[in-house]
């Protein structure tokens, strides 16, 4: 697996494989921005995306993992590991933070290996969904 900066030319390859961007305009819309931004970083496997995450610094200076999101087909096999670990090695703060809804286990499984540890809770952005904030302290100085 090789992990790399995303290209506007892998838009349309993250979109198709990303099952909520498929319906929601918005969801493209952060996409192609994010690529844009430099922002964005695609896990490949035989030269082909089949996940991504994105690594910013918009929550009150820190580094924040706003997406990792893996293809249907490669969930389970490392993908989101690699991606997480890769987006920490980049975060240029000591506290990294992300965030999941509270329905998905495996996420919640793989930031519990990882050393994220849950920092709270945010309601209302999904319905009946909360979305479970975890923190990182990384082994940079500063923090």
């Amino acid at each position: 697996m090789h992990i790399r900066a995303a290209r506007p030319d892998d838009i349309d390859a993250l979109v198709a494989f990303d099952e909520v961007a498929q319906r929601d305009a918005r969801r493209v819309e952060s996409i192609r921005t994010r690529v844009h931004a430099g922002e964005c970083f695609v896990a490949e496997r035989e030269g082909r995306p089949v996940g991504y995450g994105v690594l910013t610094y918009s929550f009150y200076g820190n580094g924040m993992i706003e997406m990792v999101y893996v293809a249907a087909a490669h969930r389970r096999s490392g993908v989101g590991r690699a991606l997480m670990e890769f987006l920490e090695g980049l975060c240029a703060t000591p506290k990294l933070f992300t965030s999941t809804n509270l329905s998905n286990k495996p996420m919640q499984l793989l930031l519990a290996k990882l050393g994220y540890t849950l920092s709270g809770y945010i309601e209302n952005l999904d319905p009946g969904d909360p979305e479970l904030v975890y923190f990182k302290r990384l082994g940079k100085p500063g923090g």
